[in-house]
């Protein structure tokens, strides 16, 4: 490949990278944003990570609303923070699922300050040497009093869609988990489940897979996937809605 042409491919690059970026707002960034995976990754974010425009969000969360989930709507990160603390009584048992959303809103700062004042299920999980019985306790933590989640996608008829490798996030959505907390951006609204799940495939795991690289020394993949479509008990999940760009 001659000069020229590298050249061109150089610049092609950063101009993606630049117009992805251009497309974030958020209130902090984290080591694996995905601001800082674009290098690593070909995305079509124009796609994939766009703002809805202001009466596709306010359909998408009435069409939420009408599975038997609630809805709290906020503007930042440092808002959608704040909600899940009031959500969340004082000593509660509480696990989180792998999150970069949750990273970006400051929740992994909370709780490794100590100061939640929860009952967190994965500093337990962290302690235990057995590797039997760590296990086991991953497996039980899905039933946990509050689970933290972030999602992949929403679509505007309503349903919130997740997937991951091993399914340790998405275990606790349909029913074990007592209440289910999810914090999503609005940047993952999109017109179908058929599109949700194609932004899975076309942008979320991509940057995961990076991710999962760096952070795990392996790859991830589509394990599992969870499509919630109604909540039958009142109560049970809260979604909060961030009017900023997060997560993948």
């Amino acid at each position: 490949m001659g000069w020229n042409s590298a050249k061109t491919i150089y610049l092609e690059l950063s101009s993606t990278i630049r117009y992805c970026a251009r497309n974030l707002l958020m209130t902090r960034i984290t080591q694996y944003s995905a601001v800082n995976l674009y290098p690593e990754v070909v995305v079509d974010c124009d796609t994939w990570n766009r703002f809805p425009p202001p009466d596709i969000v306010a359909g998408t969360i009435r069409a939420v609303q009408e599975r038997g989930i609630t809805v709290i709507s906020v503007p930042n990160g440092d808002q959608a923070l704040e909600a899940i603390r009031k959500i969340i009584p004082p000593g509660a048992e509480v696990m989180t699922g792998s999150s970069t959303t949750l990273l970006e809103i400051g929740l992994g700062e909370l709780l490794a300050n100590g100061k939640s004042g929860w009952d967190l299920i994965h500093d337990a999980i962290e302690r235990e040497n057995d590797p039997g019985i760590r296990g086991e306790m991953r497996r039980r933590s899905v039933t946990a009093d509050y689970f933290i989640s972030g999602a992949n996608a929403i679509a505007e008829s309503g349903e919130i869609i997740a997937c991951d490798a091993s399914g340790s996030r998405i275990g606790a959505w349909p029913f074990g988990a007592g209440h289910l907390v999810l914090v999503v951006g609005i940047n993952k609204i999109v017109p179908t489940v058929e599109d949700a799940l194609t932004r899975v495939r076309k942008y979320a795991f991509p940057l995961e897979n990076v991710r999962a690289k760096k952070v795990y020394g392996t790859p991830s993949s589509i394990g599992k996937c969870v499509i919630l479509a109604h909540e039958k008990v009142e109560g049970r999940i809260t979604l909060i809605l961030i009017h900023e760009s997060l997560g993948y």
